[in-house]
């Protein structure tokens, strides 16, 4: 069972299996080795009260290890010095954060969130006994049976929403801009460009560019393989940074920086999967990002997954 709600709707749907071998909504890991898919139908919730009966938690696996904030302090250090040495623009470093919760209610927590994040799509699954839940509005691409049109967006830089921008923020965004920019010009070179804007996000706002374009659609799988992972995600080179992410991080993404694909009647949606976590029946794992740049500073770099993992860690009943 699956549970979600598109951005900027009211209403709730699950997926109602059948026997086509179409998936109404799939989730993809970040290195695209793992992917989850709920065959069927998107049909609207009429059961609220079973989500709790099929979400059955587990208890979460004490022998794990988390990186301390000493230890992310001097690993960010470290990497500042080697994206200083090696030129780069941006690397993505994320963290896993572990925190002790009793019993949560899925179905209340789905809700909040839903309530926090109007601009999200807000899911809820199941996999292999692990309870996935998130909250994102990053599109990796939206694509209009009708009209033939897709749009797609860069989203770069994080600061509280009370905060003044700052060159650092600045200058993050911009290299993802133009990066979208060249990869969408190899498919139409007229490409419609939006000012940058604050996005908005619960207790946090980023800079926004949103891209529009005409689109065949038996283009749309080659468009989202050049688009992931986007530099909000992994950085720029796309493919220098993926594997260094492998040296530094010490830990598997999973579905974090992956991607979800949904399809309605009228319009199929991806987005990238960035707020989220798993839950368990005494814990919470969550997993939280930032962009890593010469200029960056390891403990403003630390309170901004804080503020990232806070925004999904305040939302759980």
């Amino acid at each position: 069972m699956m549970i979600f709600r598109l951005p900027f709707q009211q209403e709730i749907f699950t997926v109602n299996a059948d026997e086509t071998d179409a998936s109404a909504v799939s989730f993809f890991s970040f290195d695209q080795k793992r992917s989850v898919h709920f065959p069927g139908k998107m049909v609207p919730l009429q059961n609220t009260e079973s989500v709790n009966t099929f979400f059955q938690l587990k208890a979460f696996d004490h022998s794990a290890t988390f990186e301390t904030e000493e230890e992310y302090l001097q690993n960010i250090s470290r990497i500042i010095e080697w994206i200083r040495e090696n030129r780069l623009k941006k690397l993505v470093i994320a963290r896993k954060k572990f925190t002790e919760i009793s019993a949560p209610d899925i179905w209340k927590t789905f809700q909040n969130l839903c309530r926090k994040f109007p601009s999200a799509f807000v899911y809820a699954f199941m996999d292999n006994g692990d309870c996935w839940a998130g909250a994102f509005s990053e599109l990796l691409g939206k694509y209009s049976k009708k009209s033939g049109e897709f749009s797609t967006m860069s989203l770069a830089g994080t600061l509280p929403v009370e905060e003044a921008w700052t060159e650092k923020e600045i200058c993050e965004q911009q290299p993802v801009t133009d990066y979208i920019l060249d990869i969408l010009h190899q498919f139409n070179p007229e490409v419609e460009v939006s000012p940058t804007y604050d996005h908005i996000s619960g207790n946090i706002k980023h800079l926004r560019n949103d891209f529009r374009m005409k689109l065949n659609r038996d283009q749309l799988d080659t468009v989202i393989s050049a688009l992931h992972p986007t530099p909000a995600v992994c950085g720029i080179p796309k493919d220098f940074c993926r594997k260094t992410i492998l040296d530094f991080e010490q830990f598997d993404r999973e579905y974090y920086a992956g991607y979800s694909r949904t399809e309605t009647e009228d319009d199929i949606f991806y987005f990238v999967n960035l707020r989220c976590g798993k839950l368990y029946r005494n814990a919470a794992v969550l997993f939280a990002g930032g962009g890593i740049t010469p200029m960056s500073n390891p403990q403003k770099e630390w309170r901004e997954t804080e503020l990232k993992a806070d925004a999904l860690l305040k939302s759980i009943l």
